[in-house]
């Protein structure tokens, strides 16, 4: 079963035009029957964009979901400075945006919000800040903590800095080979990627801070069920505090913990099952 695609724009905060493109099955398209099961609302991370998500957006749409990718700020085709978040309010509300636009255009049909890495942190942070009315919430990776956290001396630091110049951009300093390992069918590499970068500015990383550690101050809160996907050789983000949330939840989550996975589980060598898992959890919610 093929995918057609769509895209377009929406009116995000700020001013800002957020571009969306959104996968459906062809069947849902040609047949006019009402074959959507829920709509998946789907957040990228850092530095990357929707597009590279195409081939999960295959899986789910023959899986019978629909799924609609946005660009968030700084990323991709959405405008704005490469890398640059403006705020977790203004981010969280483009997410609101963004659900909104799925329910008017699958009116009556469930919802899920899907994110990865920063784009975990920034559905966390929706789903606590917003309560949307969503089926289950998916986080992948997320960025709560980075493997690596920066000392308090060094964040204390960066927030004298932006002070001084709150637009400063460096690079993130990630490599391909520590996102994923090779060996998986459909992904979309970052090296050579046009739309993709390696740029975030120093309020980004002390906004995605902040946020991560008020996410998991504030987790408790969490009304939709969450599935919550990590590996244990994350280079990037924190498995621990993954874990840490998890354990707040109880059996409002669902914890998977993947063996020796990498930062991109459905990029990385058991990219078939998480996806696989991912489904039947949302199947589960219905």
């Amino acid at each position: 079963m093929g995918m057609k695609r769509s895209e377009w724009h929406l009116n995000g905060m700020e001013g800002s035009r957020l571009y969306v493109r959104e996968w459906v099955a062809d069947s849902d398209v040609s047949s006019g029957a009402p074959a959507i099961r829920a709509v998946v609302c789907l957040l990228h991370g850092m530095g990357e964009h929707g597009e590279r998500y195409a081939h999960v957006a295959e899986r789910l749409t023959a899986a019978g979901y629909a799924v609609l990718a946005m660009d968030q700020e700084g990323h991709g085709k959405t405008e704005g400075k490469r890398g640059h978040m403006s705020s977790i309010e203004a981010t969280a509300a483009n997410v609101g945006i963004l659900l909104a636009a799925a329910a008017e255009r699958h009116a009556g049909i469930p919802r899920f919000l899907y994110g990865h890495s920063m784009g975990g942190n920034v559905a966390l942070n929706a789903a606590l800040r917003l309560k949307p009315d969503v089926q289950g919430v998916i986080a992948a990776s997320p960025w709560l903590k980075l493997a690596l956290s920066p000392s308090a001396i060094q964040l204390w630091l960066g927030k004298m800095l932006v002070r001084l110049s709150p637009g400063l951009s460096q690079s993130t300093g990630l490599k391909e080979s520590q996102l994923y390992r090779p060996g998986s069918a459909g992904v979309s590499p970052i090296e050579g990627d046009r739309l993709s970068h390696k740029r975030i500015t120093l309020r980004t990383f002390l906004n995605i801070d902040a946020a991560g550690d008020w996410a998991i101050r504030h987790i408790e809160q969490l009304e939709a069920p969450l599935l919550l996907l990590h590996g244990n050789a994350d280079l990037v983000t924190s498995y621990d505090a993954s874990a840490q949330i998890a354990a707040v939840l109880g059996d409002r989550c669902q914890f998977v913990s993947v063996e020796g996975g990498y930062h991109e589980l459905h990029n990385d060598l058991e990219s078939e099952r998480v996806i696989a898992i991912i489904i039947d959890w949302m199947n589960q919610q219905l």
